[in-house]
């Protein structure tokens, strides 16, 4: 479990910097995410659920996991809608953990999601890290 925790990790940073990218950059930095999701990050877990046949990276049973490729997938849809065109598996696993009840109620709207960065924030942060 804690590969797969540490390679979402290192999807999760680059998806999560990307709001924080100097307007100039954000195109170059989407095409570098989608790069590294699709070449890189996303096969291998195509890979996993095709290799052991079942609805979850690890055995049959809900792990940790699974909760942070389901957010991780879909933070890139929200960056670019068609990110899972070529995974098939990742998008029968996405309609599966998206229709577990407790999912399934979070991700309603008006649930308390909300978006990777909220657009006020951003000067705050930046101010912080610059």
């Amino acid at each position: 479990i804690d590969m797969y925790v540490e390679g979402l990790a290192d999807l999760n940073e680059l998806i999560l910097h990307h709001e924080f990218k100097p307007a100039n950059e954000m195109e170059k930095d989407l095409a570098n995410i989608m790069d590294k999701a699709t070449n890189r990050y996303l096969p291998v877990f195509e890979k996993v659920l095709k290799d052991h046949g079942q609805d979850f990276l690890v055995g049959n049973k809900l792990s940790k996991a699974d909760v942070h490729l389901l957010e991780n997938i879909l933070w890139l849809e929200e960056l670019k809608p068609d990110a899972l065109a070529k995974f098939p598996l990742l998008q029968s696993f996405k309609a599966r953990m998206s229709n577990m009840p407790n999912i399934k109620k979070f991700l309603q709207p008006g649930s308390p999601k909300k978006p990777i960065v909220q657009e006020k924030d951003v000067p705050n942060v930046l101010a912080i890290f610059s």
